[in-house]
């Protein structure tokens, strides 16, 4: 009994030192240092298990069908998407370098993602980082389709495409 009692002390010690370190101000929430390994994994852990509970939907495009990747160029590149991640032949927007976490390189995430977890970050977002949601400002769930078939091929995507497709009128 000696032995839970001393388990519960030790809990809510750790919990009060926690509220006190957090609300305190003494985390820093600057995007200068990386954060702490523990908070790194920690954030990354819960990341991904909320995207891999909550992604369940299925495309409603062909995400193989080149017209559709094309479109999801445009919109890769007309929604801002670039501006963070990149893209081939094309050149990130200095402000991402101050953004925490940093923005993937999508080229080097495609082929681990599924279809429904770019979908669904696409559509919701991410809290607490740069990545807006945008379902939130109105785009359609079948624009944010055509992206996630562009992200899906964004590894074979050549420069000379990249351009084409998102300057196509």
């Amino acid at each position: 009994m000696r032995f839970l009692a001393m388990i519960g002390l030790l809990g809510i010690l750790g919990g009060i030192g926690a509220a006190v370190v957090f609300f305190g101000g003494f985390y820093s929430i600057s995007a200068i240092p990386d954060d702490p390994p523990i908070v790194a994994w920690a954030l990354t852990h819960v990341r991904n298990a909320s995207i891999d509970r909550h992604a369940v939907e299925t495309p409603t495009v062909s995400l193989t069908d080149t017209a559709v990747i094309a479109a999801g160029a445009k919109a890769f590149a007309q929604r801002g998407c670039v501006s963070c991640h990149g893209g081939p032949g094309a050149e990130w927007a200095k402000f991402s370098e101050g953004l925490r976490p940093d923005p993937p390189d999508l080229k080097d995430l495609a082929d681990a993602l599924q279809p429904r977890e770019i979908f669904w970050v696409v559509k919701n977002g991410i809290n607490m980082t740069g990545m807006p949601s945008f379902g939130r400002i109105g785009v359609d769930d079948k624009e944010i389709w055509t992206i996630a078939a562009f992200v899906k091929q964004l590894p074979k995507v050549t420069d000379e495409q990249f351009k084409t497709w998102s300057t196509a009128p």
